[in-house]
């Protein structure tokens, strides 16, 4: 039996979960309204930088952190404010997106473009 294709599951997955413009995720964070979440693997941080003020959490480790009742819980995630994950090309946060709304975080959303759109539209970024 074939696999579904990773893209597919991506497709399906931002049909489901609420997808921020850079612009809008921007405005949010520097309103205090988001909580902008790098899911990146730490690699990928020391050689293309992150965004300023943007909590790492990598990808294998986001559903554990954000559970209150996982003893790996970090309090960051313990917010009213919305968390806006992103990735290099919002392939990853999509899918991490719609992960936290299936454990039934309700304020949650993905960053249109990831890291990359972010760099590309000479948004703030810092080296690790």
């Amino acid at each position: 039996m074939p696999i579904t294709p990773v893209a597919d599951l991506v497709r399906a997955a931002k049909g489901q979960v609420t997808t921020l413009s850079l612009e809008d995720a921007r405005a949010e964070a520097d309103a205090g309204r988001a909580l902008l979440v790098d899911i990146r693997d730490v690699r990928e941080l020391a050689k293309t930088g992150r965004i300023p003020g943007a909590v790492h959490a990598p990808r294998g480790m986001l559903e554990f952190w954000v559970d209150p009742e996982s003893p790996y819980h970090k309090p960051d995630f313990a917010t009213d404010k919305r968390i806006v994950l992103f990735c290099a090309s919002a392939w990853r946060s999509a899918l991490a997106a719609k992960t936290l709304q299936d454990m039934g975080v309700e304020n949650v959303a993905e960053m249109d473009g990831g890291f990359s759109a972010w760099k590309d539209a000479g948004l703030p970024v810092e080296q690790a």
